[in-house]
């Protein structure tokens, strides 16, 4: 019987004038095993949290970026250090996981492995946002949670065996699964007022949580959206890999999935609507031949995945599944006894079946009030490389590279041919280079050094709306790190020029400007 336990505890101010976040984390981790042949995996994740939302900035629908004055976010006269918001706006939350792992021996050829997670969520409080204006001007906004809880539980039955046809060897994986969502969330929350996005604002620090009690009891909240839904997933899946000759090999897989939706219930009359079914397959194919066997290898796989919809078109059909169809391709090197590992590959994915909005030729009257149809296309492709090197004893070089170029193909005409708001940057690189002294008085002695580097993201891109854009950056950071006998000591810097940048998913998020963490470590 093996036990671990890892635990943690983080307080966090901010690099803002207010913020924080402070959170607990235990888990144990424990291995029984009965005898040679059966074992038994438990694991934990338990978390609890209190923290503010990080600042987040929206753009209102309809906005245009003409009509803002900037079409990047480093030319918004919006204060950087500031939150606009108040330190008592702070939310709950928690997250409970489970895990079982129960693994049977059937012999030196087959085994199996039953596979049970549970995953609860709660969250309980306010969630400050805000919306950029015309006139250097921002709303001040709250979406909370009240006692919301999300629920996962998954089971899970596997079947591994390695087999011979004729002479060809054969691995198999053969299984069952069943996921369970349930959730029980309310989202709702509303807009306290208007202030300008720098300088002098007397109503500054008005943003906290009486205001906010205060606006819900004499105003209500402006949108109520809640959460109700129970679903199931069924799904059966298989795959063999064959070893064709000793260097090439190939896969065939299948899973089918039917999925059942109860729809929202409503608490008033205790029932549900909106349910739904839906079933798909996903097929995926495989080849990797090695050329030189061991140190470099040719790679291909061809995937199909989906996403489950609701609601039906503007005929009344129901939606089917969005899907997905991935080509991928690439060649892995392993050299010099493996001081320099390298991979390399190019994909292409193509989605069907999208939702979009269904505009007529002549209006029809009959049309539902926001009439869709479901024949959008979006094609993604790209490349990314990665390389690992230990060139000297105590060098080591991480390093990696991507690029994406996605856009839409057939869509509505607001955005069609364009790169999707939710894109985020095309090109994007990493790079971390540490070095440590393998002998002499100073062993253990290290440095690091690396960074992240993002070309623009177009957070906004539509003809009605303009293009409005995240600028590139490239982030730096460094360590310094000492390692004496079961002790390890380090500082650490994020962002050590103290660079302005942002990220965002169709919305503008300040970053942290330079950090310093100093570490210290206990190996017994």
């Amino acid at each position: 019987m093996l036990l671990r336990v890892n635990t943690a505890y983080t307080d966090e101010g901010s690099f803002q004038d207010n913020g924080f976040g402070k959170s607990f984390v235990f888990s144990p981790s424990l291995l029984y095993k009965l005898n040679d042949r059966l074992s038994l995996q438990l694991d934990a994740e338990l978390y609890r949290g209190r923290n503010i939302t990080p600042t987040i900035f929206f753009f209102p629908y309809g906005l245009t970026v003409s009509s803002l004055g900037a079409s990047r976010a480093d030319q918004l006269p919006i204060d950087y250090r500031r939150s606009f918001f108040s330190d008592d706006l702070s939310q709950q939350s928690a997250n409970t996981n489970y895990y079982g792992q129960l693994s049977y021996t059937i012999s030196d050829k087959w085994s199996t492995q039953t596979n049970v997670t549970m995953t609860n969520s709660y969250s309980d409080g306010p969630g400050p946002y805000f919306y950029i204006l015309n006139h250097d001007s921002i709303s001040r906004n709250d979406q909370f949670t009240a006692n919301s809880r999300d629920r996962m539980i998954e089971i899970q039955q596997n079947l591994n065996g390695e087999f011979y046809i004729g002479s060809l060897k054969n691995r198999a994986v053969a299984g069952l699964d069943y996921f369970n969502h349930v959730s029980n969330q309310l989202f709702s929350g509303g807009t306290l007022d208007t202030i300008a996005s720098h300088g002098n604002i007397p109503t500054y620090r008005d943003f906290n949580r009486i205001s906010l009690q205060k606006l819900y009891a004499t105003k209500g909240v402006d949108f109520y959206y809640p959460v109700d839904l129970t679903t199931n997933t069924y799904s059966a899946y298989g795959s063999d890999l064959v070893n064709l000759t000793d260097q090439l090999m190939v896969m065939a897989a299948l899973r089918v999935d039917h999925f059942v939706n109860k729809g929202n219930y409503d608490v008033t009359t205790g029932t549900y609507s909106g349910g739904y079914k839906q079933t798909a397959l996903s097929p995926k194919f495989g080849l990797v031949y090695q050329p030189v066997q061991d140190h470099l290898s040719l790679f291909a796989n061809y995937q199909n995945g989906f996403t489950n919809k609701t609601g039906a078109d503007y005929l009344g059909r129901a939606f089917r599944p969005e899907k997905a169809w991935q080509a991928e391709a690439g060649v892995k090197a392993d050299l010099f006894r493996s001081r320099l590992t390298a991979t390399l590959s190019v994909y292409d994915i193509r989605v069907g079946n999208i939702v979009r909005a269904y505009v007529p030729a002549v209006p029809d009257p009959s049309l539902p009030a926001f009439p869709q149809i479901q024949d959008g296309t979006q094609r993604s492709r790209g490349v990314e490389a990665e390389v690992i090197a230990n060139p000297l004893n105590g060098l080591n070089v991480v390093a990696g590279f991507s690029y994406n170029d996605s856009r839409y193909e057939k869509a509505d005409a607001d955005v069609e041919g364009r790169r999707p708001n939710t894109a985020m940057s095309p090109y994007t690189a990493n790079w971390w280079i540490s070095y440590r002294l393998p002998a002499g008085t100073l062993t253990g002695l290290g440095l690091g050094f690396g960074g992240n580097y993002a070309s623009d993201n177009k957070i906004l891109n539509s003809v009605s709306q303009g293009v409005f854009i995240l600028p590139a950056y490239t982030v730096v950071n460094a360590s310094v790190f000492y390692e004496y006998a079961r002790w390890r000591f380090t500082i650490k810097s994020d962002n050590l020029a103290d660079k302005k940048y942002w990220t965002g998913y169709t919305t503008m998020n300040p970053q942290k400007l330079r950090s310093v963490a100093a570490g210290v470590s206990l190996k017994f």
